[in-house]
């Protein structure tokens, strides 16, 4: 029998709201020890994941400022899958040579969790 997605992925780890300013979501990172966040919106939707490299890469770019939020760099179109997919459907969803963590989530957008993917 295959296993699942649910069978594989770590725990989604802090979700935090997507208004949130790039530096406080960094913050956040550091307190909690966290290599990634998964970003909701106002519904607690899952509309993405930023990691500490790629918050601190949008940092130190020529195009931030103290008011850019995660909304801003993220986007819904981000892959997403559902914890009852097998890994290589994920795998499958997931463009090509697209490497790291893909949100898992509920028919309803809520997080349950995060796949790595080392292909």
């Amino acid at each position: 029998m295959r296993g699942t997605v649910a069978d594989v992925m770590d725990a989604a780890g802090p979700q935090v709201w997507y208004d949130m300013t790039v530096e406080v979501a960094l913050s956040v990172m550091a307190a909690a020890r966290a290599e990634h966040l998964v970003v909701c919106d106002e519904d607690a939707r899952c509309v993405g994941l930023v990691t500490q490299a790629r918050l601190t890469a949008v940092r130190d770019s020529s195009r931030y400022t103290d008011r850019l939020r995660l909304g801003d760099i993220t986007d819904d179109s981000e892959p997403f899958v559902s914890p009852s997919a097998t890994r290589e459907e994920a795998e499958d969803a997931v463009p090509f040579g697209r490497l790291g963590l893909v949100p898992v989530v509920d028919e309803h957008g809520s997080a349950l969790g995060v796949l790595a993917l080392s292909r």
